[in-house]
């Protein structure tokens, strides 16, 4: 089970759908049961018995609600439907020197392309050898932004339309160098609000990524 700290003084989990259940029957365990279940279309909220609370944002066109619902206990059965439904997903894995994409099915790389392009660290020296250092980085980081898109586009748009959603990763700013791409408009249009946090974009980093994105993140919240 991964975990990372959030802002607002929370905790990120990511927890598989075969695993969901489970998770949320122990998290009421731990906190002396669960007193509600608050539920829309795009958030999940679980309230403990001590003032606990795991929060879901809800990918992949939310859930099928007419309205939200407020039910008393743990009662989550539609996230639990929701996160276990087989799904087909593109990847896109940015960071300046490198990128990894591909698609993947229930958590399995199906296809993908990873390449990597040196981009310098910025350079503490002053004067002109500073700023033409800083010219040859921003030229590297040109090159290296170019070449993730040229392979975003022959990759994965021709499998767009077989896809369900597109799933981002890696360093925000490249997301968005890539995003002003017009090639690329359609396949951000449809991409996830969540942005898996990776490191540096390997073939092996795609796998995890296929991986985070099926499983749900819950954010706790201690009393």
């Amino acid at each position: 089970m991964r975990a990372r700290e959030v802002a607002g003084g929370g905790r990120a989990v990511e927890i598989p759908p075969e695993r969901l259940a489970g998770w949320f029957a122990r998290f009421g365990d731990r906190h002396g049961g669960v007193t509600r279940s608050e539920l829309s279309t795009t958030r999940v909220v679980v309230t403990a018995v001590d003032g606990a609370r795991a929060e879901v944002e809800v990918g992949y066109g939310g859930l099928a609600l007419p309205e939200p619902v407020r039910r008393e206990g743990l009662a989550v059965d539609e996230l639990l439907e929701h996160a276990s439904r087989p799904r087909r997903i593109a990847l896109v894995l940015v960071r300046l020197g490198g990128h990894s994409v591909g698609i993947a099915e229930n958590g399995h790389v199906l296809s993908s392309s990873t390449d990597r392009r040196q981009v310098h660290g910025r350079n503490k020296a002053g004067g002109w050898s500073q700023q033409r250092f800083a010219r040859r980085r921003e030229g590297q980081a040109r090159l290296s932004l170019s070449d993730a898109a040229d392979t975003v586009a022959r990759v994965l748009l021709p499998e767009l339309a077989s896809v369900e959603a597109v799933v981002l990763g890696g360093d925000r700013q490249a997301l968005e160098a890539l995003r002003a791409d017009r090639r690329l408009g359609e396949l951000f249009a449809r991409a996830e609000p969540r942005v898996l946090p990776v490191a540096e974009p390997r073939r092996r980093v795609l796998d995890e990524a296929a991986e985070s994105a099926r499983a749900v993140e819950i954010v706790l919240f201690d009393r």
